[in-house]
């Protein structure tokens, strides 16, 4: 599923309350045990699922299936609502008390619930272990602990690409085959602006951190080491971060803050491309019907040549709560809705999920031609992309980061900064707030 970006005055609140509920913690613990593959007919009960949006309504209709073949179990789909779910659950684990069978946890946030609560969820590693060579890596690292212990099930893929008017790039006389790096965007992107008027892409640069991330996990780096020690300031972070400005400083940023800014400004035009996940493609052809036939789609761009074009951006999994009260039918469904093909195969269908399950992207489907994108068959080229995104380490101070890297994006890209100078503070800085090691 998409990040879903919100206001700074939300993201202060919410920080805040996340601040108020962790405060003291140590993990809550509950009885539930290691999953267990549990046989058909000992299934029984009541399972409870929190999610939201179009996952939400993916797994409620999942739940209908699911029931016919399990008559003794009922799957009851709550949607929180997005604001609402990382706040519920922190509250829920804390207490210890209050949390369904089974919930949605956003890829990003897993690595903080998991350092502030160690105890709070199910280990799913035995019972998974099967699946392991059949998700995307990307996302089984990003669900596990430092030891390796998973605690969600992946379910959706961020796969990233880049996204194109193809109307605007003919009438700048831009040949899309032949952008191989950002170095090559950047070219393309001045001669689209000249000839159209549109900027490149959106991005909030003043508050927040942008294509920063991807652009590192493009380098097979995320803010930490893989032992835990703070990465703000490696080479990949600096080479991100010089992409940025020099997009900025050729005025190739349309800087916005907000979902509906960022799809106001495709609609309208203000922009010709955009670098994210594959759900974007969902979100063109619900929102942007009118633009059929003027999008099209190509691998990110290397940061430099011969180097990865795919990063990750969004995407979730399934979690079973410490607390659960029917664990083993909660697994018994998780792995139903993600880990069968043609069932994540519906969901990329109906509800625009792509699969972190890599068998169901050999379904036919995913080789179709596609008629809002002028035939072209981008699903494949996802498909093909899933498998190589790079793993990067994601910790329970992944939010101190995220904010830290903010401030620095800002103050370089807008204020002119020294980018070694300001990544070097930042790193010292989260490095004595959180007595993490510098790597």
């Amino acid at each position: 599923m998409p990040p879903r970006p919100r206001t700074a005055a939300a993201l202060t609140a919410a920080a805040l309350a996340l601040t108020s509920v962790l405060t003291g913690c140590g993990g809550s613990g509950g009885d539930a045990g290691p999953a267990q593959n549990v046989d058909a007919d000992q299934l029984k009960g009541t399972v409870t699922v929190w999610s939201w949006d179009v996952a939400a309504t993916a797994l409620q209709r999942l739940a209908t299936d699911f029931h016919a073949l399990h008559p003794e179990v009922t799957v009851e789909v709550v949607d929180v609502g997005y604001d609402n779910a990382e706040q519920k659950l922190s509250v829920g684990l804390k207490s210890g008390s209050g949390l369904p069978d089974l919930v949605t946890v956003e890829t990003q946030q897993m690595q903080s619930y998991l350092g502030k609560f160690p105890k709070g969820f199910v280990d799913l590693t035995e019972a998974a272990a099967g699946y392991k060579p059949d998700m995307d890596p990307s996302k089984w690292a990003a669900s596990s602990d430092p030891d390796g212990r998973l605690a969600a099930l992946p379910w959706d893929s961020g796969t990233a690409g880049l996204f194109y008017r193809t109307d605007l790039f003919t009438q700048a006389g831009v040949d899309a085959a032949a952008i191989e790096t950002w170095d090559d965007l950047i070219a393309a992107g001045t001669k689209v602006k000249d000839a159209t008027g549109a900027k490149l892409l959106a991005s909030d640069v003043s508050g927040g951190v942008g294509l920063v991330p991807m652009l590192m996990q493009q380098q097979g780096a995320g803010y930490f080491t893989p032992d835990g020690k703070v990465a703000l300031d490696s080479p990949a972070a600096l080479a991100a971060l010089e992409i940025v400005r020099r997009l900025n400083d050729a005025g190739l940023i349309h800087n916005e803050a907000g979902w509906d800014a960022l799809v106001r400004a495709n609609k309208d035009g203000k922009v010709a491309a955009e670098a994210t996940g594959v759900w974007w493609s969902g979100t063109l052809t619900t929102e942007m019907p009118e633009l059929g036939g003027k999008f099209g789609v190509m691998p990110l761009p290397a940061v430099t040549p011969g180097g990865i074009r795919t990063a990750s951006n969004g995407g979730s999994g399934l979690a079973i709560p410490a607390q659960a009260e029917n664990p083993d039918a909660a697994w018994a469904f998780a792995k139903f809705a993600l880990a069968d093909a043609a069932n994540q195969t519906s969901m990329m269908k109906n509800e625009g999920l792509f699969p972190a399950y890599l068998p169901a992207l050999a379904d036919p489907y995913f080789a179709q031609p596609q008629e809002y994108f002028g035939g072209q068959e981008i699903y494949r080229l996802f498909t093909e992309q899933t498998a190589q995104i790079p793993a990067v380490t994601y910790t329970d101070d992944n939010a101190a980061a995220t904010e830290a890297m903010k401030a620095v994006v800002s103050g370089v890209v807008l204020n002119g900064k020294d980018p070694a100078t300001e990544l070097a503070a930042a790193a010292g800085q989260l490095a004595d707030t959180t007595g993490r090691e510098r790597a």
